[in-house]
This record gives structure tokens, C-alpha cells and sequence, in this order.
């Protein structure tokens, strides 16, 4: 019986290995089409959903449901114009930063715009236009706003390889993770993050990020007991039980962790969409980030 159980873990084993060394296809649809933006840009707002139909029993709308533009043929609007629909996300609804300069530093980068999803013209009249639902991230709501839609850039992933956890500092930029998207503050591979440097610092699309940590940071609001990391208070109380070096380390003195990369889907002037390819634990608001 042991033997079949050690058999079966190298054959896990070997599999995750070849999982690792595989080529990664392009990100699906809506990991770049519901990704959002920050931007600091300005977004024309003139277009937006007036209501849609089945309105007096309905607020919100989705996959396959019609919904009514106040975009006609007065103003251009034709049959089979395809539009995104976006809406402007203000602030975190949680009104405790998760980390330190984070809402400042969110507010420098611009207004975060979600997308909501896509819709195509199916039918024009002089002030209003109908509109069919095609494509959905969101619940789309009266009042959203809808620009033309235009197609992103493609984005390959490349192959994973070796990943280095201690990779040293490479020079190039850095930023930080400033929010998840949903504002979310734990993240994983898969998710959404955006940064702080974006097309005006050089960045561009198809670019990889890696995120980082450095040793006994404590940016976080959740509560951390100083110097943990290291040995609490040099000199005065190591934490009962456990040792203490005879020197007093920090930060700087020891390798930093690496968390994992990403790829960068969208830029604005100041921040970066950024796709969470791999990660070897999760990554919290607050961790760092190198261009690579």
C-alpha cells in the first residue's frame, strides 16, 4: 500500500513539473476585458444607459437583455455599433486603508473604472438607441456609461520556467501593489492588481512585474507585533521561548521574498493592469513590484 502511494506522489510531482514548464495560452476574454482601468484620462461620459427593457420590475441587466442608449442617429449612432460599458468606482467602499499611502497613493493614480461588460446596437431612432447585451463582467445598471469599444492588444504569456525567490533587486522601476480588483486585499494567481506605475513611467502592455516583499514589513493594518520578523525588541525582550541574534538586523540586511509575477494587461498615464500569473503564497495590497 505504500508503495502505491509514493508511486502515485512522483507521479504528481512529475506532472507539476511539466504543468510548470508547459507554454501558457493567451488570458481568456475576460481577464482583459473585465479587468478595469485606473486612469487619470479623461472618459467621455455623454453616452450612457437610460434603462432597458421589462424597467418596471428590473434595476439591472445582463447577458441578452436589451437595454436603451440616449445615443440616436441624430448623434451618430448606427446598427451594429458595439460600445463598452463602464462605470466609475470612486473609492474603496471600506474606509480603512489596508496598507500604509494606500488611498493616497490611489488617488494620484487616477479613477479606477469598471468594466461592466459589452453591448451591440441592434436598433436606432433619432434620440435613443437599443442595445443588445453581447458580453458580461457585471450586472450593467442605469446610468453606466458606454464608450466605443476597441480591442485590446494581445497579450501572450510566456512559459514559467525556473522562478527565482530571491531574486536581487534588478535596478528598474518599482511600485507597489495598491488595490486588488473588487478592491480585494488578498491576492492569488489569476486575479487582478493595479499598480502604480504606468505608460508615462515606460510601461507597456505585455510587460511582466514581479511582486515582492521585503523582510518584517509592517504597512499593513492588521496588527503586527514590532521587530516579529527579526527578534521583537533588540536588546529588551525577545519573544518568550524563542531566540534572538546578538546583532540587530533589519530589512535591508536580509533577502527579500519574492511572491510571484504578473503581466501587464492595460495602462494608464499612472498605474497598470496588471494579470497575477504565479504566485508561491498570496500577495497582499502593500507588497512591491520590479518591472522586469
Amino acid at each position: 500500500m505504500r508503495g502505491k502511494i509514493v508511486f502515485a506522489g512522483l507521479i504528481l510531482c512529475l506532472s507539476g513539473l511539466s504543468a510548470r514548464a508547459q507554454s501558457y495560452t493567451p488570458p481568456f476574454p475576460n481577464d482583459v476585458y473585465c479587468s478595469g482601468l485606473v486612469t487619470t484620462a479623461a472618459v467621455p461620459q455623454g453616452t450612457f444607459v437610460i434603462t432597458g427593457e421589462e424597467s418596471n420590475t428590473r434595476l439591472t441587466y445582463t447577458l441578452g437583455d436589451m437595454v436603451y442608449l440616449n445615443k440616436g442617429s441624430d448623434a451618430g449612432a448606427k446598427i451594429g455599433d458595439e460600445l463598452s460599458i463602464i462605470r466609475a468606482v470612486p473609492k474603496d467602499p471600506l474606509t480603512e486603508p489596508w496598507t500604509k499611502w494606500q488611498f493616497g497613493i490611489f488617488s494620484r493614480m487616477g479613477t479606477l473604472w469598471a468594466d461592466e461588460g459589452r453591448v451591440k446596437i441592434v436598433e436606432v431612432l433619432p434620440k435613443t438607441s437599443v442595445a443588445v447585451v453581447e458580453h458580461m463582467c457585471d450586472m450593467i445598471q442605469r446610468g453606466d456609461i458606454a464608450v466605443p469599444f476597441t480591442t485590446e492588444p494581445a497579450v501572450t504569456l510566456r512559459p514559467l520556467g525556473e522562478f527565482d525567490r530571491f531574486a536581487p533587486p534588478n535596478g528598474k522601476a518599482l511600485a507597489m501593489v495598491i488595490a486588488g480588483k473588487n478592491f480585494r486585499n488578498e491576492i492569488g494567481t489569476n486575479d487582478i492588481v493595479y499598480v502604480n506605475l504606468g505608460n508615462a513611467q515606460g510601461v507597456h502592455v505585455g510587460d511582466y512585474f514581479r511582486v515582492f516583499r521585503y523582510t518584517g514589513t509592517e504597512h499593513e493594518t492588521a496588527y503586527q507585533t514590532p521587530r516579529y520578523a527579526f527578534d521583537q525588541q533588540f536588546g529588551k525582550s525577545p519573544i518568550y521561548g524563542f531566540g534572538a541574534v546578538p546583532t540587530k538586523y533589519s530589512w535591508s540586511d536580509t533577502p527579500r521574498e519574492v511572491l510571484g509575477e504578473g503581466v501587464v494587461l492595460r495602462t494608464g498615464p499612472n498605474s497598470s493592469t496588471v494579470l497575477i500569473t504565479f504566485t508561491t503564497r498570496e500577495i497582499y495590497t502593500g507588497d512591491y513590484v520590479e518591472l522586469e
